[in-house]
Order: C-alpha cells, then structure tokens, then sequence
C-alpha cells in the first residue's frame, strides 16, 4: 500500500517547490489531507515552506525538501564510496584518482554508446540516455524546450556523496553527455553539489 508522506516527498523530489494544493491534486487527495501529511512531514523536519504571495487573498505556502529529506533517497554505498575515493587518493595521489575517474568513463562511454548506436536522431538519443540515467537511479527525464533545445534533468545522485569528494565524477559526467549527443552542445546550467536540487543540461542542437 502507497504512503502518500512518502509520494509527497517523491513529488517535492522530482518536480521542486509545490503549492498545498498542486500537490492534493497530484496525489488525488483534499487540499486539507496533503496540508496534514505536510505538516506532519515538517514536525520530522522533512520538509519546510515558504509563503508565497499573489494578489488578494490567503498567502500560499510553497513547500519544499529540506537538506534532512536527501537522506530520503538512496545514495549508492555513499560512505564506502567515499572512504574508498580517500584511499585511493591517499595512496596514489590525485593523478591516480584522475586515473580510475577516466577508466570508469571510458567503460560507461562504451556501455552506453552501444546503447545509442543505432539511435535515429538527437531526441531518440536523448529518450535512450534519460532511460540508462533512471535505471540507474538518477530520477532522470529530459523534454524539448520552446526555443528549439533540450531539457535534460537529473533529479537525484546516487553517487552524491562520492562526487561531492572527487569533482572528477562529475567532470566526466558532462564529458559522457558531450559525446554521446555530439554534434549538440550540451551545458550543465544546474548542479546538485553547487546546492541546486537537480542536475539539469541544455541541449542545444
């Protein structure tokens, strides 16, 4: 059985900052049901609001996660990872951390350009790459932009705490996209470990 306190924060997760009300709808609940599952979710500190105002009226409360709620979502052996990057930084030195990041992006480009090898076009690309990123965690989805580029987005980082430590997994990361979507340009424009609450690129073709 779903736990809407638990749909609530995958809704806040995948799709940001969220009206009392836009999150009833989603969940297909009254306005006063969700109000009290969030308000039971910011007594656990969870999540926290901030109050909106928009012409005459009742201010509105926007809701969102708080840092506590990542904790929420699975972030892969994220203290092994980490105590493993220390080590291996330790002993062989950043060039040889450089050395392993650069290995492991060069198995994942191999994986995944034969993924998309016979992908016909730039957004048949970008359905197969959003695919590979969300089976393995990433929460990802991409949509075309009124302007004529890409959103590709990233809503979660299963690998937050070992990049948060050795910047070179997200240096790679970037690089994957960059050939994989060749000719496109593709721009990082947000970023989890610079405090934003997703990764999102342009793709701009």
């Amino acid at each position: 059985m779903r736990n809407p306190a638990d749909d609530i924060l995958l809704l806040l997760k995948t799709h940001g900052a969220s009206r009392t009300l836009g999150l009833a709808e989603r969940l297909g609940v009254s306005r006063q049901a969700a109000l009290q599952h969030l308000e039971k979710l910011a007594a656990e500190g969870l999540v926290e609001h901030a109050t909106e105002r928009a012409g005459v009226g009742r201010p509105r409360r926007s809701w969102s996660l708080t840092p506590k709620a990542q904790t929420r979502f699975p972030d892969t052996h994220a203290q092994l990872t980490v105590e493993l990057i220390e080590a291996v930084r330790e002993e062989f030195g950043a060039e040889g951390l450089d050395r392993l990041v650069t290995r492991r992006e060069r198995a994942t480009t191999d994986a995944y350009g034969a993924a998309l090898a016979d992908a016909a076009g730039l957004e048949e690309r970008l359905s197969r790459l959003a695919a590979l990123r969300e089976a393995e965690g990433y929460m990802a989805g991409w949509r075309a932009m009124d302007d004529g580029t890409y959103l590709l987005t990233e809503n979660h980082c299963p690998i937050c705490a070992a990049a948060a430590v050795c910047q070179g997994f997200c240096r790679a990361e970037l690089a994957l996209f960059e050939r994989l979507l060749a000719p496109a340009r593709v721009e990082r424009i947000e970023h989890i470990t610079a405090g934003a609450r997703r990764c999102a690129y342009r793709v701009s073709p």
